[in-house]
């Protein structure tokens, strides 16, 4: 673990980059911590003062309302001066480079940058430029990852289904151009599940699925029998080169979630999307709006997962010393 730019040298997370290398312990110890944060909104005062004084800095180079707006949200319950910037409709569109807007905003008493970019590896960079004050996380980065989707999704199972060691998960869709399905994976597997099924059709999965350590399905009846969650994936047309299926209707056909095919799962299964969801494309209505679905709650759970991110980076976790 000594070569993870995401550990300072004593072990303790410096930035949120991957799920992929980080220990089971520290998978836990975030969710741990958000479970704790998750009683504040039954307060009066719905703040906690842990990051007061502490400034924020949302660079979004892509669009994204939800987990802009749930780091925004959770971070402002922690007490933290937030600053949300449009990145792509400023500075780096008159030519600076990343790492100089980066410089730029830190020499403004930056405390901590949230980095959505469309090229894999960019919040990578960053992390390894800045002073080591200066915390990074993920929020999303080309199709690499996207940790704190991947976490908020385990705190979701955890929540619902307890005991994520004898579970059957199942992950539905356009995984090729999928970051949120890879650290789905690197967090399933760190943290213990022993089955976690792709369902997609050929064209949708790339080569290195199956040294993720999954089981891979082309028939969604086959994939889905007796599992216990089910983690549909929107189709990412903005990503696809090429004609990688031949219609929208096909593809809901044998890959949409209805109600037909997810009563081939468990009675008690539950059903996820990490959002945006497109109806009548991988899930129908009924599903979406069911009672097994929860995905409305991994929006609301989404925001105590990032104030537990935020506040152990900046060494302020739940049971720390103030």
């Amino acid at each position: 673990m000594k070569n993870n730019p995401q550990l300072n040298k004593n072990g303790e997370l410096q930035h949120l980059l991957t799920i992929e290398g980080l220990p089971a312990a520290t998978l836990r110890h975030i969710l741990d911590t958000a479970s704790s944060f998750l009683n504040i909104e039954e307060r009066e005062v719905k703040k906690v003062p842990l990051l007061q004084g502490k400034a924020i800095f949302n660079l979004f180079f892509e669009p994204s309302t939800r987990t802009r707006t749930t780091f925004e949200i959770a971070a402002k319950k922690l007490s933290a001066d937030v600053i949300n910037l449009n990145v792509g409709a400023s500075s780096t569109s008159k030519g600076e480079t990343l790492l100089d807007t980066v410089d730029n905003l830190a020499a403004m008493q930056a405390d901590m940058f949230v980095v959505r970019h469309g090229q894999s590896g960019a919040p990578h960079l960053i992390a390894g430029h800045v002073e080591p004050h200066i915390h990074v996380v993920n929020a999303g980065d080309g199709r690499h990852a996207h940790p704190t989707q991947g976490l908020l999704d385990m705190f979701t199972i955890r929540h619902y289904k307890k005991d994520l060691t004898r579970l059957r998960v199942a992950i539905v869709g356009d995984m090729l151009h999928s970051r949120v399905a890879r650290s789905q994976i690197h967090a399933l597997t760190t943290l213990g599940v022993p089955e976690v099924r792709v369902i997609a059709p050929k064209t949708l999965i790339p080569a290195c699925a199956e040294r993720m350590g999954v089981q891979i399905y082309h028939d969604m009846a086959k994939g889905l029998k007796d599992v216990d969650v089910i983690i549909m994936l929107r189709l990412q047309n903005e990503r696809m080169r090429g004609a990688l299926l031949p219609s929208v209707q096909e593809y809901f056909k044998y890959y949409g979630l209805t109600a037909e095919k997810l009563a081939l799962a468990r009675p008690d299964a539950i059903v996820m999307h990490p959002g945006p969801m497109n109806r009548g494309v991988e899930i129908e209505s009924s599903v979406a709006d069911g009672v097994q679905s929860v995905i409305l709650s991994q929006v609301t759970f989404g925001i105590a997962v990032r104030m537990a991110v935020m506040s152990i980076l900046m060494g302020s976790g739940a049971g720390s010393k103030q």
